[in-house]
């Protein structure tokens, strides 16, 4: 009998495979191809909120836990997914960098926010007013990083390229059984994938749809984030770039648009100045939740069952830690933190 059966394979779906593997755990992840909007998620890692220079939810322990999670990965697989990069951001105004250095003042700010502003030594980008430059921040390669995992999944016998048929789901009180599997214990890690879930749909998962484009500017020659009206990161494909994203809060469909491609090129072109070429389009459905805490925790009526999903925009940064309390909550017993527990949503399960 196995320990686990994991379903879904994005961000959170690999992050609780990575506990269970360092904990000797069995497992087994089923997952359909393609249909994780971790594939074409950007990957950036970035401890503030630069709209309004505030600080996200927990944001130092989750990095300080996330950093060494990747590369623990990286040096078993002997495979390099992380770059350091600073994020710079372009300053409209004088007001913004006045409130930039106020920002710089808070603890949870303040290992983050660089008090020294930087000059625009970039010809191509459009920034009167220098950059504010954010520190401890970069990139995790998501696709590659996914890719490299699988791998390792699929030579151990522990990956099942396949859609999950939850009619051949089979729950007893000691253990689950699904086509010919037997397991102790069930997650749900599908991201947005989750609405047809017949166990777990009446969470409120909302899901905001997102677009990046891939662009190719071989004069641009940057060497780290740039964030304006988008964001412009640097990949590992020489001169080429990832500008996004786009929020679509209705648009549940995950084909690329027309739309969202005028809509990147018009904001790209308010900070970019010299000649590039769109090579590529990604777009995928962030599962997002109210709140804005992730959704984890036992199903209200199986014991054995559990979700982890509602990563968001930050998952790159989140993941880590809450698959590391997910872990501790069904094989210790720790209670988990209540803002992430589903028990928020009683109501609505009894209610559906």
């Amino acid at each position: 009998m196995l320990d686990y059966i994991i379903v879904g394979f994005g961000l959170a779906g690999l992050s609780l495979s990575e506990q269970l593997l360092k904990n000797d755990k069995s497992f087994i992840v089923i997952s359909e191809a393609d249909k994780s909007s971790s594939v074409v998620a950007g990957g950036m890692y970035n401890p503030v909120i630069l709209k309004r220079f505030t600080s996200p939810w927990n944001a130092i322990p989750q990095l300080e836990y996330a950093i060494p999670f990747y590369q623990e990965i990286e040096n078993r697989l002997n495979t390099h997914i992380n770059n350091p990069l600073p994020v710079l951001r372009v300053f409209n105004t004088i007001e913004e960098q006045n409130n930039w250095l106020i920002a710089s003042d808070k603890p949870n700010l303040a290992p983050f926010l660089s008090t020294t502003f930087k000059k625009n030594d970039n010809e191509f980008i459009l920034a009167n007013n220098d950059f504010g430059v954010v520190e401890r921040a970069g990139r995790i390669q998501v696709a590659k990083l996914l890719s490299v995992y699988k791998l390792e999944l699929l030579k151990k016998d522990s990956y099942r390229n396949d859609v999950f048929d939850y009619d051949a789901l089979k729950m007893a009180d000691d253990c689950i059984s699904y086509k010919g599997l037997k397991a102790q214990h069930i997650v749900f890690c599908e991201g947005f994938g989750l609405k047809s879930n017949p166990y777990f749909n009446y969470l409120p998962l909302n899901g905001t749809k997102g677009e990046v484009l891939i662009i190719k500017a071989v004069s641009l020659k940057l060497d780290a984030i740039v964030k304006s009206g988008v964001f412009i990161i640097p990949v590992e494909e020489e001169n080429c770039y990832l500008v996004g994203a786009t929020y679509h809060w209705t648009d549940k469909t995950w084909g690329a648009t027309d739309e969202a491609k005028l809509e990147l090129i018009s904001k790209l072109n308010t900070v970019l100045s010299c000649d590039y070429e769109v090579v590529g389009q990604l777009a995928g459905i962030r599962p997002t939740v109210k709140d804005r805490r992730p959704l984890v925790g036992r199903h209200p009526e199986h014991e054995n069952m559990y979700v982890f999903n509602g990563l968001g925009t930050r998952g790159v940064m989140v993941a880590p830690t809450v698959s590391h309390e997910l872990f501790d909550y069904i094989e210790r017993g720790n209670e988990l933190t209540s803002e992430i527990d589903i028990q928020r949503f009683a109501d609505e399960y009894i209610a559906s």
